[in-house]
């Protein structure tokens, strides 16, 4: 049988993926900051890459944190 669904601390886990992204995206900016003259411009446009699709996943947190706190 499966189990209920049990939304009420969605909004938690949502927040914590939205937190733990963005310290990686921090991470990585400060990587690149601390680094620039030492890696590739390949390993620079990856890390920017990756960091984009960051941005992209909070927006998306974001907008499932909305919808769960109106239901």
């Amino acid at each position: 049988m499966a189990k209920p669904d049990n939304r009420a601390d969605n909004e938690e886990h949502l927040q914590e993926h939205i937190d733990h992204t963005i310290a990686n995206m921090e991470e990585a900016e400060e990587y690149l900051s601390e680094h620039a003259d030492e890696i590739s411009a390949d390993e620079k446009q990856i890390i920017e890459a990756k960091n984009d699709r960051r941005r992209e996943s909070v927006n998306g947190f974001i907008d499932e944190k909305r919808d769960e706190a109106q239901h």
